[in-house]
């Protein structure tokens, strides 16, 4: 069992800077070198477009754009370096993944699982002043998001569904971020979503303070939305998309059925996704599919709650608190997972 850990770290100011801040953070770590190891196993078949990646920006996430060129003022990378890197645009290496979410009747919980040495080891909580929504969760590859809630109460996570037949669009992690960033209500998500180009094929699930939910089915060439309680790693009305084989995500699914956590209260529902011996829980980090954090959000007090690894106590942050100016008690998350592979951080 290895012990890991994950920091905590805030902003509060312009995406620039926030750029700026995190490419210091990253100087600290080997992250950079990791991930140069990660592209030459993978390299994009084509060359990246400088014009055409400016433009898509402009128009879904222009201060996000102004995060990565904070980000390049210190890190002294070439822009195609940085798109590579941090735009999250055209390109991927996503292999298959897993991930579980429920919603409650007021709130979301979450398990994502796919290889820890993609993992940031990173939970930001950001406040811009700059334009964009402020937000709380975890990052996905320095610039994403693969789950948080912001401060309108809209909270968010998507799970993988298949890599087949890929489109020039956002990958998974800069769309989340996106929705986080720009969206209020399910509504919006659902319309933004409906826009916005896409990579790959995935399941967007969102909450808002109004406790209206949506389970979003998206691939490059469709979209459908449902009204459901559960997802796991497969479609239920694209179905012509899905894989080939989805047993282990059907079945993953009924376990989550059988334990009926529309029973459960919050503490007991976050026991259920974080404890090993209920199956929801995974273990198989080698295949990319190991539970690396559970999540939990409650859009209407604004309050996030996440554990690293497996039969953790959650750390619960007030988010209104925090933007409210008062400080966090804790700046590292701590946490077990039971394997030797560590995080990009590391």
């Amino acid at each position: 069992m290895q012990k890991v850990q994950s920091d905590i770290l805030t902003h509060r100011g312009s995406h620039f800077d926030l750029g700026i801040k995190t490419a210091q953070w990253m100087q600290q770590t080997p992250m950079l070198k990791n991930r140069e190891k990660e592209w030459k196993k993978r390299m994009p078949r084509f060359d990246i477009n400088i014009k055409e990646t400016y433009d898509i920006f402009q128009i879904y996430a222009p201060q996000i754009w102004e995060e990565i060129k904070g980000m390049q003022e210190v890190l002294n990378l070439p822009t195609k370096q940085m798109i590579l890197n941090f735009g999250h645009y055209r390109f991927t290496p996503l292999k298959n993944s897993g991930c579980t979410v429920f919603l409650g009747n007021d709130y979301m919980v979450r398990n994502y699982d796919y290889h820890p040495a993609t993992y940031d080891g990173r939970y930001l909580l950001f406040q811009p002043n700059d334009g964009g929504l402020a937000q709380i969760g975890p990052t996905s590859r320095v610039t994403g998001r693969m789950d948080g809630m912001n401060e309108a109460g809209l909270s968010m996570g998507y799970n993988f569904m298949h890599r087949k037949h890929p489109g020039d669009g956002f990958v998974c992690y800069m769309i989340g971020r996106i929705i986080l960033q720009y969206c209020k209500t399910v509504p919006e998500a659902i319309q933004l979503l409906k826009e916005i180009p896409h990579r790959s094929s995935f399941s967007y699930i969102v909450m808002d303070k109004n406790l209206e939910h949506a389970i979003i089915e998206v691939t490059p060439r469709s979209i459908n939305v449902r009204y459901d309680q559960t997802c796991t790693n497969h479609f239920k009305l694209l179905t012509h998309e899905n894989r080939n084989y989805t047993a282990e995500s059907e079945a993953r699914l009924e376990r989550l059925i059988k334990h009926k956590p529309t029973h459960l209260n919050k503490a007991e529902a976050f026991k259920l996704f974080n404890n090993p011996q209920y199956k929801i829980y995974s273990k198989l980090f080698k295949s990319w599919s190991g539970t690396i954090h559970t999540s939990m959000y409650e859009p209407q007090s604004l309050t996030a709650h996440i554990a690293i690894g497996e039969n953790n106590h959650p750390t619960i942050i007030n988010f209104t608190d925090w933007l409210n100016g008062q400080a966090l008690s804790t700046d590292t998350l701590f946490g077990h997972l039971d394997t030797e592979l560590t995080f990009a951080t590391y």
